[in-house]
């Protein structure tokens, strides 16, 4: 069995599984946030009762992130149906906006926190949720009605998908990041190439990575329309949880005589920064192709981009140059945002490289990832074309539907800040 099968038979009470078995699975977690929780509690009391109590309150969690500063009304009420029901259902997982709690945007929240334990199940209201599957488990995105059934029984009737698996042979070049390696695969397969299928990612260009950077990879597999993303345990993982969990786990990997839809095998060498054009992640092309297109801004954030490391990158070719175009820093988490000060790039901090370079900082969050209230820091409106580290582009995705978003990695997004129009990162690293 693939590393997927393995995961699902075990939360399922079985010793096999097969592509195609549709069997009810166990969820060791439940994750939604403000935009999709107050509809999942709505399903969950109006099915399971106004006063029901959900199957476990250690295995609910729930982080607003998505619209959280601004002054929307309608942002506020969502907050405010979070807050009650946490309060009600004594749950300890909630992450209090306004308070010392909060943390910031939900998928990096749950490995910072410990949440992502090799080998468990986790569902979350949210599609990007397969990030966690870069810690060999299996995570997916759910919608409200499915929500609000785990959160009464603890269970979801699951089909098991067939595995697709993508080998990256080598070290990764400098130059390449997540970013690009994910990119390059959707613009192959296409960007439903991957449908209801379980992508997974081995080799020494994956196994080179660091977490965060496996995360970005996971994350954006929905975007050709897979399942789950996922990825072996190593001891880079091991390494990462030894300080966020006392959870005992038992990580499984993928047998030798896994029975996979398609194998594809890269060449680490091959890739070079790549750019998704709007207004979809498939449509992608070599940055050093685009370098005609003039920017309005450039974004640095989100859950793939908003990580110590990716602002690290951005660091590099920022530090000691000035940016030609509004440049939107955004830290994933209020712990990205403290290690902002302390974090550092040829003896200087991150914070200050990037206020040096003109860069505004914005407060820990989604932000303009999914566009939000008008008052949502660094909202595109009317015409704007933007260079983005986000996981999105189509119509409106980061604000009115005539804007227009180049999605990149952070090495490239900040090239591109300086230049004031699509920039390959090479020219400021080699």
């Amino acid at each position: 069995m693939t590393i997927t099968e393995k995961i699902l038979a075990r939360h399922a009470g079985k010793k096999n599984v097969t592509a195609g078995d549709n069997i009810w699975v166990d969820a060791d977690i439940l994750m939604t946030h403000d935009v999709c929780g107050p509809g999942t509690i709505g399903i969950f009391q109006s099915h399971f009762g106004k006063h029901a109590k959900v199957w476990d309150r250690e295995k609910v969690v729930i982080i607003p992130d998505h619209y959280i500063f601004t002054q929307d009304p309608h942002a506020k009420r969502n907050v405010e149906i979070l807050r009650k029901f946490a309060s009600e259902e004594e749950l300890p997982h909630y992450y209090d906006v306004g308070t010392e709690r909060y943390k910031g945007v939900c998928h990096v929240t749950l490995a910072e926190e410990g949440f992502n334990v090799p080998g468990s199940v986790i569902f979350g209201t949210d599609s990007h949720t397969c990030t966690a599957g870069a810690f060999g488990l299996f995570a997916t995105g759910i919608g409200n009605t499915d929500g609000a059934y785990i959160m009464g029984t603890g269970k979801l009737w699951v089909k098991v998908p067939q595995t697709m698996h993508f080998i990256v042979d080598e070290t990764l070049p400098e130059y390449v990041m997540a970013k690009d390696v994910i990119l390059r695969i959707i613009g192959d397969i296409g960007f439903d190439g991957a449908t209801y299928r379980a992508m997974e990612f081995s080799g020494e260009g994956i196994h080179c990575m660091n977490m965060e950077e496996r995360m970005t990879l996971c994350n954006m597999v929905i975007e050709a329309g897979a399942k789950n993303g996922v990825i072996a345990v190593d001891q880079t993982t091991n390494d990462f949880l030894q300080s966020r969990t006392d959870r005992t786990f038992e990580s499984v990997e993928s047998d030798a005589n896994s029975v996979y839809f398609s194998m594809t095998r890269y060449n680490s060498r091959t890739f070079e920064p790549m750019v998704a054009k709007p207004y979809s992640p498939e449509n992608v092309e070599p940055a050093k192709n685009l370098g005609e297109i003039k920017l309005d801004q450039c974004y640095i954030g989100s859950c793939t981009g908003g990580k110590v490391t990716d602002f690290v990158a951005a660091a590099k070719i920022l530090k000691g140059n000035t940016v030609k175009v509004k440049t939107c820093i955004v830290p994933a988490t209020t712990t990205v945002n403290q290690l902002l000060s302390t974090e550092k790039v040829d003896g200087q901090n991150l914070k200050e490289i990037f206020e040096n370079a003109g860069a505004q900082i914005g407060p820990p969050s989604c932000a303009a990832c999914l566009g939000g209230p008008q008052d949502t820091f660094g909202r595109l409106n009317h015409d704007e074309v933007c260079i983005s580290t986000t996981n999105r582009n189509f119509p409106g995705r980061m604000g009115t539907p005539n804007s227009k978003t180049f999605l990149a990695s952070p090495l490239t997004a900040a090239a591109s800040a300086l230049t004031g129009k699509i920039t390959d990162p090479r020219e400021y690293l080699i």
